[in-house]
């Protein structure tokens, strides 16, 4: 293979056999679970990097099924995110993902960098009752229960929400070890067609696990939880800030030791 062939056919790794297909990807009948709690605010400030800064003391658990997405297939996962503000920007920071899927979990990883690690979620209903769990291997890291479809919520909530900027910190390392990328990327969803959209009693448990470290962020107390289905593309990113570039570093909050 010629060096403009490779120039030319390059998309991602591997070179002759990509384990993912170029986006855009659409979502179709993706499923959201989301309890919101509230956790230690000096916890959140331990994981969120700047210039991201932590407004309040929150953490959004969620759940979400995707039974039918172009270029990933059938597949769930389960993670945290973190409501932050961004230069006066509300949205949301993506701390953790687990997902039982090779292909999104390497677009997601390489593409944007999200924090995507291979473990079991399943959001299951049994009968009046929503059920979502984590397993790291043999063990339960997490689990969710909400009260099924209790109350239908208006969708203009729901679509704000949605429409906000997340942000994930995308880190590639050189072939020597040392870091090459480091970059705080924002990135929306997109041509949102939301479908339903309910609330009702919820309740969440997280438990402490070395490489599953959902605990971190500990459950003092469920504020609110929903449920809904939606169709929705998953938008592209830009990069928010460069970490790399030494003429745009943010200044240490006091006291700040990042881990």
């Amino acid at each position: 293979m010629k060096i403009e062939d490779v120039r030319a056919n390059a998309f991602a790794m591997p070179l002759t056999n990509p384990a993912y297909p170029p986006p855009p990807y659409r979502f179709y009948n993706r499923e959201y679970i989301i309890v919101t709690y509230r956790t230690d605010i000096e916890a959140l400030r331990a994981v969120v990097p700047e210039p991201l800064e932590v407004t309040e003391p929150l953490v959004k658990y969620e759940f979400i099924r995707m039974p039918d997405s172009t270029g990933f297939g059938d597949y769930t996962e389960t993670g945290q995110v973190i409501p932050v503000s961004f230069r006066g920007e509300r949205g949301g920071y993506v701390h953790s993902m687990y997902l039982d899927d090779d292909a999104p979990i390497a677009g997601g990883r390489e593409i944007w960098g999200f924090p995507k690690k291979l473990a079991t979620p399943r959001i299951s209903h049994e009968g009046e009752v929503v059920v979502g769990t984590l397993h790291y291997g043999s063990v339960l890291c997490a689990t969710a229960t909400m009260g099924y479809k209790h109350r239908i919520i208006p969708p203009e909530p729901i679509l704000a929400e949605m429409r906000t900027p997340s942000f994930v910190l995308k880190i590639v390392p050189h072939v020597d070890g040392s870091l090459r990328i480091c970059e705080l990327v924002r990135y929306y969803l997109e041509d949102i067609v939301l479908k339903g959209a309910w609330t009702g009693p919820a309740a969440l448990d997280l438990h402490a696990h070395v490489l599953a470290d959902v605990g971190r962020l500990p459950v003092r107390e469920v504020v609110s939880a929903v449920h809904f289905t939606a169709d929705l593309t998953l938008g592209l990113g830009t990069v928010a800030f460069d970490y790399m570039a030494a003429d745009d570093r943010a200044e240490p909050r006091p006291g700040y030791a990042p881990r």
